[in-house]
């Protein structure tokens, strides 16, 4: 669809959406670009409050994702002010502003629709050094591959809106999904990575794919190092995954050679996130410093779940093989 689109041709456009990255990168000098993203969506959670956090939370991280330290942010809101209190408005958007603050910037305005179904979200703005961009293409064969939360919050959050888990389970997943990537960007940062990219909408497998794909590498995955939260393995068994993870199976699946998983643990592999982990390439001898300074930011998790690998032709970059079953079970 977007090749229909005109092409970009303007030499201070350094990211735009050739590679599918995280936010647009434009330079204003030698040495300042900025960094701009926008993301939105539907309630995930019952509580206003933490729907904004969410939200917000999930915006920033692609800021994050590209190395860049945030400066401003923007409202986008959608909102049925004829159906619903203006209340739950007001605890949205003091949700979303709390969680900005945390990342030491301010919301600074916004815009707003009467819209039959809550929507919100941010326009987050950064900055950083053109020679400091972290995309989502650059992996070298020999690099390690590290995650830095537990995936699942797809499967789980579904679980809640149908019933299957008690309500009083919903803040547990909501201290992760708000959970700032701030930390780990700043320890990725340290580590001088060869790409990056958090995990969202299209699963650890759809995201991974496209940043191996545009750098012309493929990767095995140790599944048995891969962390999830406990409950959501048991439940994509039972049926309870949402459309989207449903969708990246069917469509990343198709680049991955299987091993011995089960369907469940496939699922939960392809589950898209929302306001995930960062998935980092870095050279092997930066392993241990990166896991250092996670573990010293207090991720939530910090781990490596696979290497990179040179691809047997170019048809095959992008290619994820998957060897053991899923272990790591996080207790959230």
């Amino acid at each position: 669809m977007l090749r229909a689109l005109p092409e970009i041709d303007d030499p201070r456009v350094l990211v735009g959406t050739s590679t599918s990255d995280d936010a647009a990168v434009y330079a204003l000098t030698a040495d300042t670009a900025i960094v701009q993203t926008l993301d939105f969506f539907t309630p995930l959670v019952d509580d206003a409050y933490s729907f904004g956090q969410v939200a917000a939370a999930n915006a920033l991280s692609d800021l994050y994702a590209m190395g860049a330290d945030p400066l401003l942010a923007l409202n986008i809101v959608a909102f049925p002010s004829k159906k619903l209190p203006l209340s739950i408005l007001e605890q949205i958007l003091r949700g979303g502003a709390d969680k900005v603050h945390e990342a030491g910037i301010h919301i600074l305005g916004g815009h707003s629709i009467d819209d039959p179904e809550p929507k919100y979200g941010l326009v987050a703005t950064g900055r950083v050094h053109p020679d400091r961009i972290v995309r989502n293409v650059g992996a070298r064969p020999g690099d390690v591959l590290v995650l830095t939360k537990p995936l699942g919050t797809g499967i789980y959050t579904t679980a809640l809106k149908r019933d299957l888990l008690p309500p009083e389970r919903e803040p547990a997943i909501v201290r992760l999904m708000a959970a700032l990537n701030r930390g780990a960007a700043e320890a990725m940062r340290r580590a001088d990575p060869h790409a990056c990219t958090d995990v969202t909408g299209f699963g650890l497998l759809g995201h991974l794919s496209t940043l191996l794909k545009g750098s012309g590498v493929c990767a095995e995955i140790d599944a048995g190092s891969v962390p999830y939260v406990g409950e959501v393995l048991d439940l994509a068994a039972r049926g309870c995954v949402p459309g989207g993870t449903q969708a990246n199976l069917r469509t990343f699946g198709a680049r991955v050679l299987w091993g011995e998983q089960s369907q469940a643990e496939r699922l939960v592999l392809a589950d898209a996130q929302t306001s995930g982990g960062l998935l980092i390439a870095v050279a092997p001898e930066r392993e241990a410093e990166l896991l250092r300074d996670l573990e010293a930011a207090g991720t939530l998790a910090r781990v490596r779940i696979g290497r990179v690998l040179a691809p047997e032709s170019a048809a095959r970059a992008g290619v994820i093989r998957v060897r053991g079953r899923l272990e790591q079970a996080v207790q959230l």
